[in-house]
């Protein structure tokens, strides 16, 4: 399997191929769904999308950590971390590529 990065225009590229939009309204689909996808997660809110998966907002409390070079501990500020939780659709979706190769 090689691995390959899609990129924004790819997604463009393909919302223009699948969709029938012109290349400039796909591309301008594209980055309103991107926008409104992080719009969300920056108040907060989890985006579930159906068949796909889940983005989280997780909040982690200040804890300690070790320099691995000195051992020394050092105070990690609290901060926001965003996860991806897959669906089970996806994920079936994912392994059943492999057992097709």
């Amino acid at each position: 399997m090689g691995e390959r990065t899609v990129t924004r225009a790819d997604l463009c590229e393909a919302v223009y191929q699948k969709v029938g939009l012109s290349r400039t309204e796909s591309a301008g689909l594209v980055e309103s769904v991107l926008a409104e996808i992080s719009d969300c997660l920056e108040r907060g809110e989890t985006v579930k999308l159906s068949s796909f998966g889940s983005f989280v907002v997780r909040d982690k409390g200040q804890r300690i950590g070790r320099n691995p070079k000195t051992g020394e501990e050092v105070p990690i500020a609290p901060r926001r971390v965003l996860v991806f939780k897959p669906s089970a659709v996806l994920k079936n979706r994912i392994n059943e590529s492999l057992s097709h190769n």
